[in-house]
């Protein structure tokens, strides 16, 4: 499969994470104008080295410029322009036909991808944005399989990108006011409080005690009445190509390592070697809401996840491998293990999925230790597996 993997990058160790598991670009966002700016994101000198990072591998660095903007952003859109197409970024994603304009003028050798939050649901839509300079399209989760190879063809010359895993946003292509009416956080400006993935209660008027408050029952699963499910088109990747989309985008700038490495995986993996059980059971190790193939077959009414707020994946992250060799490995430990334990490799090499029993463990001063349970710690751990740095342990529940 041709296909570019899109990964999202929080932060520069994410970045590295997404590379290694087999992404082929990554998005990633900037201290302003992006719609994760509770994410890291990157400073301008991050962006510079992130991009040279990238270049060396072979690999692209997109960056998200898609508030919705003011007035007042104006001056400072045209600096961050000029900087961007300074630095190499290989495309700007842009939502608002001003930043575009203002990327137009400021950048005008800057690759343009146009946002999902431009509601890119029908093909004059795409073509407008192709006439205008935008050399891809990033489609909303709306459309159906039909709708997109309908695009494809009436506008052959634009590359498409479509999400194929993660979260997904309860309004339509996520222009939502919903964060902003109930905790004051623009979502359209990257501050958004998630208000859809909250249990709701009703009260009753005369009730000042927490015995007045009542559950939201639908069909008697629970109160995430506006908590949808998460998106998984692993088994649907050939139909998007015939389709003609040619990136397969990953949700997730505000995920662990753990979640990005596991799903990047997953994804590099199918694209390789075809959909598999294999790839099937590695999607539920990592946190996940119930998933859906959303509208790709059309209309969909099971897309609400009513039972819980977010499942919490078969398996425990257990630490980050940071050197190997000579029988042992040092992880930098993520969550408690012991002697005992059974930890498994996740990786993109044939270690993936092998197991080894912890025996012997160190601490950094050399103490013989049984049980490590000290966050971000450095462990030396007897390991007959020839693991790398860039591995990660986890341990099945």
């Amino acid at each position: 499969m041709k296909c570019e993997l899109l990964a999202p990058a929080g932060n520069f160790s994410k970045l590295k994470c997404a590379f290694y598991f087999g992404a082929d670009a990554v998005y990633i966002g900037g201290k302003d104008f992006s719609l994760r700016s509770f994410a890291d994101n990157f400073t301008r000198d991050e962006i510079t080295e992130a991009v040279k990072y990238a270049h060396a591998l072979g690999k692209k660095v997109y960056v998200t410029v898609n508030i919705f903007a003011k007035n007042s952003d104006a001056a400072l859109l045209k600096d961050y322009f000029s900087f961007l197409q300074s630095a190499g970024a290989d495309a700007v994603i842009i939502s608002d036909s001003g930043v575009f304009y203002a990327c137009r003028k400021a950048a005008p050798e800057l690759a343009v991808h146009i946002s999902t939050q431009a509601n890119l649901t029908n093909k004059y839509a795409v073509k407008f944005w192709a006439e205008h300079g935008a050399s891809r399209a990033i489609l909303a989760r709306e459309l159906s399989l039909k709708e997109i190879s309908e695009i494809h063809e009436f506008v052959p010359e634009i590359e498409l990108e479509a999400f194929v895993h993660g979260a997904m946003c309860i309004s339509y292509s996520g222009r939502c006011l919903l964060s902003n009416y109930l905790a004051g956080r623009e979502s359209n400006r990257g501050a958004c409080v998630q208000a859809c993935r909250w249990k709701y209660q009703i009260r009753k008027k005369d009730a000042l005690s927490d015995s007045g408050w009542l559950d939201i029952e639908e069909d008697s699963k629970g109160a995430y009445i506006l908590n949808s499910r998460d998106l998984n088109m692993s088994g649907c990747l050939e139909e998007l190509e015939k389709a003609g989309v040619c990136s397969f985008k990953i949700e997730g700038r505000m995920k662990s390592e753990y979640y990005i490495a596991t799903v990047i995986n997953a994804y590099r993996r199918c694209m390789d070697c075809g959909y598999s059980d294999i790839v099937e059971r590695e999607l539920l190790t990592a946190a996940h809401r119930d998933y859906t193939t959303a509208y790709a077959f059309g209309q969909n009414e099971k897309t609400v996840n009513y039972t819980d707020s977010q499942a919490k994946g078969d398996c425990d992250y257990i630490g980050n491998v940071v050197a190997g060799g000579n029988g042992y490995i040092t992880v930098e430990m993520r969550g408690r293990f012991k002697s005992g334990d059974i930890l498994e490799a996740l990786s993109p090499d044939g270690n993936f999925g092998k197991s080894f029993t912890v025996t012997e463990c160190f601490t950094e001063s050399g103490e013989n230790v049984s049980d490590c349970k000290i966050v971000q710690e450095n462990y030396k751990l007897k390991c007959p597996l020839n693991l790398k740095a860039g591995d990660i342990l986890r341990r099945r529940k």
